[in-house]
């Protein structure tokens, strides 16, 4: 007989953003005279830059003619691309890197979500909360978390973000196997500088750890201080593995193109003490379930990594982070307190008087129909905050605003 999976029923009811696009969608029936506009989940709004489109346009040329047809990806993405990779995202800043060291895929959600896999159920993990659900909904699913007791599984070390430690999770007391860190966060918009970065480095060596280091909101930092890779920290090479996303810093939600980059010099232990290589692994994963991503998709991301291409897409992200501005001023205006938007186009902002989390989205859907993502779905520590995107368009952020300064609170 035909068994499910146990584990699957340990998750929280619905995926966060389902569930808040379930309760827009039925807003939205129930009023459809009303103008809806959503600052919640994370799209990006603003067209493909020319560059990308162009190189595009090419691929699709290129995939009609026998003589320059492509079939199958290679597993790890094609050299061009990872070559430019290397040399834009890393050696241009003094980074070590390696064309042969970065696996192109087709999300960073996919890929944080699919490099557990590679670790065993019985080990300890350290997640921040708030946190990205899919980091924590991935290891329920796979055994890796125990029994949820009063919001929160047993075997998970919670890494608490909040005003205290302005919202920059502690080092562990204790020995943690596997940690997810997020910079520029998601949800918060917090960002790291080297100096804490190099202790989480070090404790990573003291504890054998291994750090999975989302840097999907990187292009957005403006601050030359803040580092854009964990692997500005020496030694951090053999402690972390970064995972980087073309969704936000391209716009390629609709397309879907992200890299991984495994050290060569990352290695564990496995249960027999042999020293295994992550990077062997990761490539022995993707090529059994993985058929790599289009040439079209990967001809068009490696104009991102060109001098050209990252012109135009700095300016839609500035865009994006002048969005965060106006929003941001506004907020100040009206009294809700808040951090973010100065290098990530998200706000973190403390829900006012004794409004929860749910029930300030609820005001702010019903009252000026502002769609935002209650704070409280990243995770406990997330009561009484919500989430601004800075993802639309100038004329419904201004829109948004004006709403803002007319709410009742």
């Amino acid at each position: 007989m035909i068994k499910l999976n146990p584990n699957f029923f340990k998750l929280k009811g619905s995926f966060l953003f389902a569930e808040v696009s379930r309760l827009v969608d039925n807003y939205k029936e129930k009023n459809p005279d009303k103008k809806v506009i959503k600052l919640g989940i994370g799209d990006v709004t603003e067209p493909l830059v020319p560059s990308v489109v162009w190189n595009m346009h090419i691929a699709v040329d290129e995939m009609g003619k026998k003589e320059s047809f492509r079939g199958y990806p290679p597993y790890e993405g094609y050299d061009f691309l990872r070559e430019k990779i290397a040399n834009f995202d890393f050696i241009s800043r003094g980074i070590d890197v390696s064309p042969n060291e970065i696996f192109v895929s087709s999300g960073a959600k996919e890929d944080v979500a699919n490099i557990q896999e590679l670790f065993s159920t019985d080990i300890k993990i350290g997640i921040t909360d708030p946190v990205y659900p899919v980091y924590l909904d991935t290891n329920v699913i796979a055994g890796r978390t125990g029994e949820q007791i009063d919001g929160r599984y047993q075997n998970v070390y919670y890494l608490e973000c909040n005003q205290a430690n302005n919202f920059l999770p502690e080092i562990p007391k204790e020995p943690v196997d596997l940690i997810y860190l997020c910079f520029p966060n998601n949800p918060t918009g917090q960002v790291a500088t080297k100096e804490y970065l190099e202790d989480w480095v070090a404790y990573a060596y003291e504890n054998k750890s291994l750090i999975i280091y989302d840097a999907a909101y990187e292009a957005f930092i403006r601050d030359p201080d803040i580092p854009h890779s964990i692997f500005e920290i020496p030694g951090a090479k053999e402690v972390a593995l970064e995972m980087r996303s073309l969704s936000k810093t391209a716009g390629f939600t609709g397309v879907r193109c992200s890299y991984t980059i495994i050290p060569k010099k990352l290695r564990i232990i496995d249960h027999n003490n042999i020293v295994c290589n992550i990077h062997d692994l990761w490539l022995r994963r993707q090529s059994t379930k993985f058929n790599g991503v289009s040439y079209i998709t990967q001809k068009g991301a490696e104009q991102a990594f060109t001098k050209e291409g990252r012109e135009q897409i700095d300016k839609v992200n500035d865009y994006y982070l002048e969005n965060a501005r106006i929003i941001s001023e506004t907020l100040t205006a009206i009294g809700i307190e808040h951090i973010g938007r100065k290098n990530s186009p998200y706000l973190w902002c403390q829900t006012p008087g004794s409004y929860l989390s749910w029930d300030f989205f609820n005001k702010l859907l019903n009252d000026i129909q502002l769609v935002v993502t209650p704070g409280v779905g990243f995770g406990l520590c997330g009561e009484g905050y919500i989430r601004i995107s800075s993802f639309n368009s100038r004329e419904n952020v201004l829109e948004a605003v004006s709403r803002l300064r007319q709410l009742k609170i």
